[in-house]
């Protein structure tokens, strides 16, 4: 039953594990792993990869975070990433413009893009994001937002949570999480707001089903109001296959009969909202195997009412 739910794709150019990938129009952008450099852009049409880039040579990845930049530049098809923290703290950024289009050969159009460069501030001082803090940012989590979308929360272990102003290059809150298990590889169980006129959090407990608490590597993704879990790790040697969904709004989990072909951990799952499905790319099996896995599976099939909600919200932004 697996088999026919999950349809497996081309295989990765390379084995990764702990990878990070951020949705750009129909590619998928697949961004360094458990040392791995390398950086590759799959289309999810052509169902084919092309090389970007790799992270510079004295960059080593273990547990890093990407995330794509609110910018509002003129160039309306190149987007901005963010690459920072893992268990050897850097920060980087890149200005990207598809592979796959006639603008990125064209080198006289945009300079420095298509490669990680550092992260400046307004001085061209070097930025390393947790450094001076001396933070562990081995598996760090990060979202960005803010009025202004300036700003980058930051959750790591072992149970905190940070708060740095992309404007202004400094951190302006660092807080603690108040669990009592330490977080790694980790999605919350906490939902938190933030008032950014006082600089306070406020927490609210999350029900954390028995069947995932004791995991961390899986691969995560939220859709709306709906956070689906695939996989995960559980020490000393547990690697599921299981999939798992929790709904924010009624607080309530639920458990899938239909599960991933083979356990798997370490992996990153993403949205393709142009055709609704879900990719789930790389990971770690039960051999403790890194793995050139990608297999993609369409959202309504864990939920028809998620895939209503999606094309609702693409209609309104046109």
């Amino acid at each position: 039953m697996s088999n026919q739910i999950f349809q497996t794709l081309k295989e990765l150019l390379t084995p990764l594990s702990q990878s990070q990938c951020v949705l750009h129009k129909h590619e998928l952008l697949i961004c360094g792993g458990y040392e791995q450099r390398a950086c590759y852009s799959y289309h999810t049409l052509k169902n084919e990869y092309k090389f970007i880039c790799e992270y510079p040579s004295d960059v080593k990845l273990i547990g890093h975070c990407v995330l794509r930049l609110v910018d509002n530049n003129k160039h309306k098809n190149q987007i901005t990433l963010l690459s920072f923290g893992g268990f050897f703290k850097h920060t980087l950024m890149m200005k990207y413009v598809s592979v796959w289009s006639n603008t990125s050969n064209k080198s006289n159009e945009l300079s420095h893009y298509n490669q990680w460069i550092p992260f400046i501030d307004n001085h061209n001082h070097r930025i390393i994001i947790g450094k001076n803090e001396n933070h562990n940012y081995n598996g760090v989590r990060a979202v960005i937002g803010g009025v202004k979308n300036n700003l980058l929360f930051i959750t790591y272990p072992s149970k905190d949570i940070s708060v740095f102003d992309l404007n202004i290059f400094q951190f302006i809150k660092n807080d603690e999480l108040p669990t009592k298990h330490s977080i790694l590889y980790h999605c919350l169980d906490y939902q938190f707001e933030y008032d950014e006129d006082n600089n306070t959090f406020k927490f609210r407990q999350l029900l954390v089903c028995d069947d995932i608490a004791p995991f961390n590597y899986y691969a995560y993704m939220r859709i709306n109001d709906v956070i689906l879990f695939f996989g995960g790790y559980c020490y000393p040697n547990v690697v599921s296959k299981s999939v798992h969904k929790y709904s924010i709004r009624e607080n309530k989990w639920m458990t899938f009969q239909n599960t991933l072909p083979s356990p798997l951990c370490e992996c990153v799952a993403i949205l393709s909202e142009e055709d609704n499905y879900i990719h789930i790319i790389g990971g770690r099996d039960d051999k403790e195997t890194t793995v050139s896995t990608h297999i993609k599976t369409n959202v309504r099939i864990f939920d028809s009412s998620l895939l209503v909600m999606i094309c609702l919200f693409i209609d309104e932004t046109k």
